[in-house]
């Protein structure tokens, strides 16, 4: 697989990522297998996908356990990326950003990863109650200890609160959003230097684009683009009123409720057009056109299965004409609220 360089330390991983979270997160838990989520693994490692992406909140703490049992035995050919700052209670997500916090999380990621460093360490949330130089700080301190290799931030926010705050403004809730990530960036920047960035980028939600990918590029930062696939929407696979179990995300998303399921099947229907072109499938150029997006841009799509990991690895073959790239920009946009 091509190679791709994140951050100023040039940190190498395979073009494609592999998202470990719809393996014990977010998706329908009937689907999740712990064992066919090791041979997922296994089998993305084997073409080459290298970079691993969880969390210790995605179970929580299970998903990094599952990883662990890979890199058990594969942790040379691994890039490890998990996450700190967000703690599951029983009734919602809380951020936490203190020092001493985050230095105990990554011990209990080491053990959980069974590894003796982590390579790319992410703040998931800013702590609203925490100056994010200070969390930040703690972090970079992790990588004097060698316990990390390198630093990187998520988009930060509530999604609904920025929705909100937009709204009020007259700003659209991704606009607020990532000028918010890029002010946070620019502070820590100046702690210790960022390696990448993580946030969601598709065909569907091109948002990213405008400023904060740009951001990236212009100071070697890397772009970690999640939920490339449009949480499933963008592989086609999806049939409109299908319904998800009450566990999925998508069954509280407003882009997923039958009405707008349908409305956005123009974007599936312009990505097969290309696709068969190319003998490829819908999501295959999804992925491919976030590899035209820059030398930076690594995607990194879920996935639990080992056909998915197989289907997505290879569209890293796959080169998109300037006719292709000008058909998927004449996509009409997604409708349904961003989040």
């Amino acid at each position: 697989m091509e190679r791709r360089t994140i951050g100023a330390g040039a940190l190498s991983v395979g073009a494609i990522g592999l998202g470990c979270m719809p393996m014990s997160w977010a998706y329908s838990s009937s689907q999740q297998s712990g064992d066919g989520s090791l041979r997922t693994v296994h089998a993305a490692l084997d073409q080459g996908v290298s970079l691993l992406d969880t969390a210790d909140m995605y179970g929580p703490f299970t998903n990094e356990l599952l990883i662990g049992r890979v890199l058990k035995e594969r942790r040379a050919t691994a890039f490890v990326s998990t996450k700190c700052g967000l703690l599951v209670g029983e009734q919602h997500i809380v951020a936490n950003g203190r020092p001493g916090y985050v230095k105990r999380a990554c011990d209990a990621s080491l053990r959980r990863l069974q590894t003796d460093r982590i390579d790319l360490y992410q703040l998931h949330r800013a702590d609203p109650e925490v100056p994010i130089e200070e969390t930040w700080g703690a972090m970079a301190e992790l990588v004097a200890a060698g316990k990390v290799r390198s630093l990187g931030l998520c988009a930060v926010g509530a999604r609904g609160q920025l929705r909100r705050a937009g709204a009020r403004a007259g700003a659209p809730a991704s606009a607020r959003l990532h000028d918010a990530t890029i002010r946070q960036l620019e502070r820590v920047q100046q702690v210790f230097p960022v390696s990448c960035v993580q946030a969601e980028l598709s065909v569907w939600s091109p948002e990213a684009l405008e400023t904060l990918v740009p951001w990236c590029a212009s100071r070697g930062v890397g772009f970690l683009a999640a939920m490339p696939l449009g949480n499933g929407f963008l592989s086609g696979t999806l049939t409109p009123g299908q319904g998800f179990e009450p566990d999925d995300i998508r069954a509280r998303h407003p882009r997923f409720t039958a009405e707008m399921m349908a409305a956005n099947q123009p974007i599936v229907a312009g990505l097969r057009r290309v696709a068969q072109r190319h003998e490829a499938t819908a999501a295959q150029v999804a992925l491919a056109w976030l590899l035209t997006r820059g030398r930076h841009v690594v995607p990194i799509p879920g996935a639990k299965k080992e056909r998915w990991v197989t289907e997505n690895a290879r569209a890293q073959r796959l080169s998109l004409t300037e006719d292709d790239l000008a058909e998927i920009a004449a996509l009409p946009p997604a409708r349904g609220s961003w989040d």
